[in-house]
């Protein structure tokens, strides 16, 4: 940004919501047009969270204008950091940014986050702190993050195309385990699965509610009952169940992101049960439920060192469209 140009930065719980609108207005269409993704849902209750007036987190002001936001959530001694956004700059001596390089907002993005980042790092009760910011293309905010004593994993943004897919997979399941739909009754089950699949894998270094039962179910509660990701789709919800043990060996749970759009939000397999084939059939068969609720393409992410999970996927039709960051901070690590 010229250095002439001026904008405040000020604590995002002394706005009301309506100021906010346009630039919540605006990163939708962003989100809309980048990832197929009707981020209206999250505005709206983003501006719930905004009015209550307890929203950690900082606004860009500009000529009495809001023109950007971040903003963070506490769990415990952790801090997500849920979002930054801004809309290019009111003033005219902003030069376009080049082709390919940074969005007209980045600068405002830049300095909020470190607002944010300060804010969180020099607070004693915090001990952790994660952001994936999915919109933003990989290395948009790295280097800030890193200058605060992040680590920085890439995460890819994985789409495949529904057309022409409408044929229920064949099924053939090991003996002993059986596949039925997702019941609201499956949650500690499927939390106790996910702490299990997830011990010593890469997404537990990114996200530590995968490190405990009791965090796989806060991660669960905020994609099945809170829309954390999209609205739930127990249509394309699945189990397969080990008969001896009566737990879960394997999940998929999906939701619709837009009318045309479905992102597979979790999948996973039990260490006693991998390489049986099990992800696969639950991926096709997530895939042809979707296809019946009118949906044209299927998204997910995953960790760019997660070789294998990749080469499942690929193998399956999907292609990687985004490259995003998920940062962590951990204060014995930051020194």
């Amino acid at each position: 940004m010229a250095a002439n140009v001026s904008f405040e930065i000020l604590d995002l719980r002394h706005f009301a919501a309506p100021v906010l609108r346009p630039v919540l207005e605006a990163e939708s269409e962003v989100w809309l047009e980048r990832l197929h993704w009707d981020y209206r849902a999250s505005s709206k209750l983003l501006m719930q969270y905004i009015d209550s007036h307890m929203l950690p987190g900082y606004a860009a002001l500009e000529s009495g204008q809001v023109t950007g936001y971040a903003f963070c959530v506490y769990e415990e001694s952790k801090a997500v950091i849920g979002d930054v956004f801004a809309l290019p700059g009111l003033s005219p001596e902003v030069p376009a940014p080049p082709s390919g390089g940074p969005g007209p907002g980045h600068e405002i993005e830049e300095t909020l986050l470190k607002h944010l980042l300060e804010t969180l790092t020099n607070s004693p009760q915090v001990t952790r702190i994660e952001s994936q910011l999915l919109l933003h293309p990989a290395g948009s905010h790295a280097e800030i993050f890193r200058k605060s004593g992040f680590d920085v994993y890439h995460r890819l943004f994985m789409v495949q195309s529904l057309e022409g897919r409408w044929n229920r997979p064949e099924i053939q399941l090991p003996a002993g385990l059986e596949l039925r739909p997702w019941r609201e009754d499956d949650l500690n089950p499927a939390a106790r699965l996910i702490a299990a699949a997830y011990r010593g894998h890469p997404d537990s270094l990114i996200n530590d509610q995968y490190h405990s039962v009791h965090g796989s179910l806060r991660f669960l509660h905020n994609i099945v009952r809170y829309a954390g990701c999209g609205v739930f789709s127990p249509v394309a919800s699945n189990v397969v169940v080990d008969h001896n043990s009566r737990e879960l060996a394997a999940l998929v749970l999906g939701s619709r992101v837009s009318p045309q759009s479905g992102h597979i939000t979790q999948l996973c397999v039990h260490p006693d049960f991998r390489r049986q084939g099990l992800a696969r059939m639950l991926l096709s068969l997530s895939a042809s439920q979707f296809v019946r609720q009118g949906v044209s393409e299927i998204s997910l992410t995953v960790t760019e060192m997660n070789a294998d999970a990749i080469a499942l996927y690929q193998s399956e039709g999907y292609e990687s469209r985004h490259v995003f960051d998920a940062t962590v901070w951990e204060r014995n690590a930051a020194g």
